[in-house]
């Protein structure tokens, strides 16, 4: 299997068209173990899937220390993407420009690289003018500690006033098969401007991989146990529609997941699944292999149309 590969906006940035995203190694979806999760790093890397996805505060740090460790000897391979912003347990945003100062450092030290490839501002401070945290963000670049910028869950002007500042590679939002808000005016704006859209949890956390069949099957201190759609009816209701994309998947001889991820690569976004499981990470890459036909997107668009699924996201 052959990876493909795409050039990210305004850069010369080679990326494969599908990511690994690392959160999940660190907190949130159940135990995580630094040694299996270097190993799905590793593999991931020999697949040809190098844009690798972190941030700060992805286990207050640890994500981006095991990261660096994985990486030794690997660097050049890898697109490395991490991202600021976010307090330690997700609690609080600081988009001041001393913090971006403070913040790079600090994950260069725990990654154990000179620079980051792709770095993204994480959530949006609305008490920050977002011209005065990008300035910031492009001295970083002048400085080489930094070589392209991104943002993360911003909206549609945010992005129009960021990019007038310095150019904007990527746009990293959720999106899937499920959450679609993106399509009424962030997609169009960031094709416009030719910035790639990045896609996190473009299996909604695991629901679309067909894998989740009871509330039961979580651990105690998964985070999606306190999801809307994880929840009571909601669950049961999108149940059916995880019904549906395995219907359609075996029509087309792959997986829930594959097909799932090969949508959003078809809408043009490039998808970063995250696992912490080798056998995961392949079955994602072999997404690449699933070719959807416009008779293969409208029968999914009519059997999955946008605000089919229960629950919001948060």
């Amino acid at each position: 299997m052959e990876m493909n590969t795409r050039t990210l906006g305004h850069s010369n940035l080679e990326a494969s068209v599908i990511g690994l995203g690392l959160m999940g190694m660190s907190e949130l979806y159940g135990k995580a173990d630094d040694r299996t999760s270097e190993h799905t790093i590793h593999r991931a890397l020999e697949l040809g899937i190098t844009m690798l996805d972190t941030a700060d505060c992805y286990g207050n740090g640890h994500n981006e220390e095991l990261l660096g460790r994985a990486l030794k000897g690997r660097r050049e391979q890898a697109v490395l993407a991490s991202k600021f912003a976010v307090g330690p347990n997700f609690q609080g945003v600081n988009g001041r420009p001393e913090y971006v100062k403070s913040a790079i450092d600090k994950s260069l030290a725990r990654l154990g690289v000179d620079y980051i490839d792709l770095y993204y501002y994480h959530r949006i401070d609305p008490q920050v003018p977002i011209e005065e945290t990008v300035g910031a963000m492009s001295e970083l670049v002048k400085a080489g500690k930094v070589r392209y910028i991104g943002l993360s869950e911003a909206s549609a002007e945010l992005i129009r006033r960021a990019h007038a500042v310095h150019p904007i590679t990527a746009l990293q939002t959720e999106y899937s098969l499920w959450s679609r808000e993106v399509e009424a005016d962030i997609l169009p704006t960031v094709n416009e401007l030719g910035i790639t859209f990045v896609a996190y949890s473009p299996l909604s956390r695991g629901f679309l991989s067909g894998t989740v069949r009871s509330f039961e099957d979580f651990e105690a201190n998964d985070y999606r146990r306190v999801l809307p759609r994880f929840q009571g009816d909601n669950f049961h209701k999108n149940l059916e529609l995880v019904d549906t994309v395995q219907e359609i998947a075996a029509q087309k001889n792959c997986t829930p997941s594959q097909l799932a991820i090969a949508w959003t690569i078809a809408q043009g976004a490039l998808p970063i699944p995250g696992t912490k499981h080798i056998s995961h990470l392949e079955e994602n890459a072999g997404a690449v292999q699933v070719k959807l036909t416009p008779e293969d997107l409208q029968r999914i668009e009519a059997k999955m149309p946008e605000g089919a699924v229960q629950g919001e996201r948060y």
